[in-house]
């Protein structure tokens, strides 16, 4: 039998737990959902949870990290299959709304992050991932435009993204409407002036 390093351990203890909460944090809210509940649903001692986390704001910026590095993931792959840069950043959009109606990531990335975290912290986090996504594919698509106003825009589209997933989450028919938005997120890329 091959045994497993001290890391190796910690690294499945931590994702284990990773896990657990984003399931309980992504289906309860933050609020709801204790440091026990999360250890004993990655089958843990309490102890274990705070041995590897040191409370459960750690544990909850852990979980939104995976989150955002989930719809990253998927955006760069979409991205990826597109030849026109306008034709990404749309079909960019439209999946992030899509991805915006699991109820996983509505609850930890746009109702519970900002609140735990606190704005500045979550968008900086966001940053990190979803916004240096939507500024690199802005930059393509304004090739040979200053990169002055770049930064903004891509805020104003996040922002933009942010509430029209928002509110298509709380649409009476969701599915229904994502056309709709996805639409109107097409529009206001091209008030973008790309």
């Amino acid at each position: 039998m091959i045994r497993r390093t001290q890391a190796e351990r910690s690294d499945e203890t931590t994702a284990r737990l990773v896990r657990a909460a984003r399931d309980l944090f992504g289906g309860d809210g933050y609020a709801a959902t204790s440091i026990d509940a999360v250890a004993a649903a990655a089958g843990m001692t309490k102890g274990a949870a705070y041995h590897q986390f040191g409370g459960k704001v750690e544990l909850f910026r852990a979980a939104f990290a995976g989150e955002l590095a989930d719809v990253v993931a998927k955006l760069e792959r979409v991205a990826a299959e597109e030849d026109d840069p306008l034709a990404a950043l749309s079909r960019g959009s439209r999946t992030f709304l899509e991805h915006c109606l699991d109820p996983g990531f509505r609850q930890i990335v746009l109702l519970d992050a900002p609140s735990v975290l606190g704005w500045e912290e979550a968008r900086e986090m966001e940053y990190d991932h979803l916004l240096r996504i939507l500024l690199a594919g802005l930059s393509v698509a304004a090739e040979g435009e200053g990169e002055g106003s770049l930064p903004a825009r891509a805020q104003l589209m996040f922002g933009a993204l942010c509430e029209g997933g928002m509110l298509l989450a709380r649409s009476a028919d969701p599915a229904a409407d994502l056309p709709l938005f996805a639409a109107e997120a097409g529009r206001f890329l091209a008030a973008l002036r790309l």
